[in-house]
């Protein structure tokens, strides 16, 4: 799979979690349904970012 296509698949699933968060947010869902699916969602952004900017450092081994 090239890299396009995979970062196409990963917007349209960042993009659908964004607005069933939001849908939940309005139904004043329990927030631990919502927290799951925002973690999910910047799992997916962290991907995104990673096949955007594959040579750069997260920066995280950094902080201690």
């Amino acid at each position: 799979m090239n890299t396009s296509y995979r970062l196409g698949i990963l917007e349209q699933k960042h993009k659908d979690l964004h607005e069933r968060i939001e849908a939940l947010e309005a139904e004043n869902a329990p927030d631990h349904v919502i927290t799951k699916l925002k973690k999910e969602k910047l799992v997916i952004k962290d991907e995104m970012e990673r096949l955007v900017w594959p040579n750069q450092d997260s920066g995280l081994e950094d902080m201690s």
